[in-house]
């Protein structure tokens, strides 16, 4: 069992940047990778982008990875997604979750933690 607390989302302007964290607990030995998403209301949930827990490599997607990217701190189990210039468009709930095991499903998820970008 993985346990993910999400935190960092609240109001900020455009043009504005924000860190959003995600603390894992409980079986974090078994963590493959650590992927973030978001869901927009009245829209499909969104792939953000994905780090490999015990080497660090990073995916982002190829619509925000000049504007986001993602790490994780190098001595606790807590990940990080930070985005820049940040506009209306990325108003959204972001979620962090898990993989753990070779079927590459994102088993366990945070309760999310809303991102409000005005205008």
């Amino acid at each position: 069992q993985v346990q993910l607390v999400e935190s960092g989302g609240r109001l900020v302007q455009a043009g504005g940047s924000l860190r959003l964290s995600c603390a894992a607990s409980g079986d974090t030995f078994s963590i493959v990778l650590m992927g973030w998403f978001r869901q927009a209301p009245g829209k499909d949930r969104e792939f953000v982008g994905s780090i490999s827990w015990k080497a660090g490599g990073v995916y982002l997607s190829d619509s925000l990875k000049s504007r986001f990217t993602i790490s994780k701190d190098a001595t606790e189990d807590t990940g990080y997604l930070s985005m820049n210039t940040l506009t209306p468009e990325d108003t959204a709930v972001y979620y962090c979750a898990v993989t753990t095991d070779y079927t590459g499903t994102y088993r366990y998820w945070g309760q999310g933690t809303q991102v409000t970008v005005s205008s």
